[in-house]
């Protein structure tokens, strides 16, 4: 019996009733992104443009958290077709496409999906987990419905072409990322600016008026309810690896004394 593919994360985005909150998962880990998928959160996003995770780690992952009631994006390192393929061959339902600065960049990442004439996705099913290894009944004829397309609005460009490339067809969300806009407008490492804020607003504002989903990625609470507020109807608000990080660090200061604290105390 062929394993069920489940809904997408286009088809979770229609039924919500509320903003859906998820987390990267950045580790490379299985075990982790098992532990993050049983949190109660709606959704993760496996990253791999800049975390180290290749296509042995991402099977390994997608392994790891079916079953649970989550949803599962993947990051791609680039847009490019044949990453694209071999992600969806892997099983990948869900893409998050990194530096979507145009139209043009819209259309190639939604062909990458799609089998010919619709597009340019190679055809390898009897060999893929996509396709259960052909176990899965008209694959190739439905394949396009069980995969959705979220593009990443990441430079002064992409906010300007942002209606544009809402109208692109197969393009179902987008997914502002406020650490490169902000590079992208001069303002590296300040996505907290209020010009940042204002274009995060406006790519929210252009998705409601062309009726598809917006996240953002919002790791600071405030900021994450403004844009939850203003309309975005997905967030991404930690990372596994902050966590561990501010964790150990609690860990640390907690137990450790600090030079300034004077002799250390004896356990």
């Amino acid at each position: 019996m062929p394993l069920p593919l489940g809904d997408s994360f286009r088809d979770a985005l229609a039924a919500a009733d509320r903003p859906l909150v998820g987390m990267w998962v950045c580790s490379g880990s299985p075990l982790v992104a098992e532990i993050c998928a049983d949190s109660g959160l709606d959704w993760l996003l496996v990253d791999a443009e800049h975390s180290p995770n290749g296509l042995e780690s991402i099977l390994a992952q997608l392994q790891a958290v079916h079953g649970y009631p989550v949803q599962t994006l993947v990051r791609p390192p680039v847009n490019d077709a044949v990453l694209i393929k071999q992600y969806l061959d892997l099983g990948v339902q869900n893409l998050l496409v990194p530096m979507v600065h145009s139209v043009a960049d819209a259309e190639a990442a939604v062909a990458a999906t799609r089998y010919p004439p619709e597009g340019v996705r190679g055809v390898g099913s009897a060999l893929a987990r996509a396709a259960r290894w052909n176990r899965v009944p008209g694959y190739l004829a439905h394949a396009s419905s069980t995969i959705s397309v979220t593009v990443q609005i990441e430079s002064a460009a992409a906010v300007e072409a942002v209606a544009a490339i809402l109208a692109v067809d197969g393009v179902d969300a987008i997914f502002v990322g406020p650490s490169d806009l902000a590079a992208s407008m001069g303002l590296l490492g300040r996505q907290e600016h209020p010009e940042v804020v204002a274009a995060v607003e406006h790519c929210l504002a252009a998705s409601a008026r062309a009726g598809k989903p917006a996240g953002v990625n919002a790791f600071t609470p405030s900021v994450a309810r403004r844009y939850l507020d203003g309309g975005a109807g997905f967030v991404l608000v930690g990372a596994d690896v902050s966590l561990l990080a501010r964790g150990s660090e609690a860990l640390a200061a907690g137990f450790i004394p600090s030079s300034d604290d004077g002799p250390g105390t004896s356990y």
